[in-house]
């Protein structure tokens, strides 16, 4: 498969886990994800909440190319796969 197929199995894979991650590894999918398929982040800061912790994870990603985050994407994603799983 190709770095796209890969990436989509592996957005399919985290949707069915049958336990849900911490929350930090959550943020970490969250923000690789954003960075993958949107780029940099591209929508006001929120003031707080989970959306500013979303943001602020998503942000962290600014500048990784959109390739490297979906191969960081599908790495992490297997990582967590057998413990979530």
């Amino acid at each position: 498969m190709g770095l796209n197929e890969d990436f989509t199995a592996a957005a399919s894979k985290v949707r069915n886990f049958s336990k849900r991650p911490s929350d930090s590894d959550m943020l970490e999918i969250y923000s690789l994800y954003k960075q993958a398929t949107v780029g940099d982040v591209n929508i006001a800061k929120p003031t707080g909440g989970e959306a500013l912790t979303k943001w602020n994870a998503w942000n962290g990603k600014k500048g990784l190319a959109s390739n490297h985050a979906k191969e960081q994407y599908i790495a992490k994603v297997s990582g967590l796969a057998s413990k979530y799983s």
